[in-house]
């Protein structure tokens, strides 16, 4: 059995961070699309949705991503308490 080897992580020089409140996801046979943005200027009747930032995976590297955030949720859940939200408030047209 050979050791796992050592990671190093390297910033590309268009690294950039941000913040997203919402995230749209579409999935085909071979990728799946994570879009992420921010949501702006809401009424009852419109929702704006301020997209920044479009990545693809792999259906590999998604189930990967599962697993890490579910592992993670959890320990966040265990040391902050349950998350909690309203079911119906988390897709954009059902925000009012």
């Amino acid at each position: 059995m050979q050791p796992n080897p050592q990671v190093r992580i390297v910033k590309d020089p268009d690294y950039k961070e941000g913040y997203a409140n919402s995230v749209q996801v579409r999935v085909s046979f071979w990728d799946f699309f994570l879009q992420f943005g921010k949501i702006g200027a809401q009424t009852p009747e419109q929702v704006e949705l301020n997209v920044s930032q479009g990545i693809y995976l792999s259906p590999q590297q998604a189930k990967a991503l599962h697993t890490v955030l579910t592992e993670n949720l959890k320990q966040y859940e265990q040391a902050f308490g349950e998350i909690k939200f309203d079911a119906n408030r988390t897709r954009p047209e059902a925000i009012q």
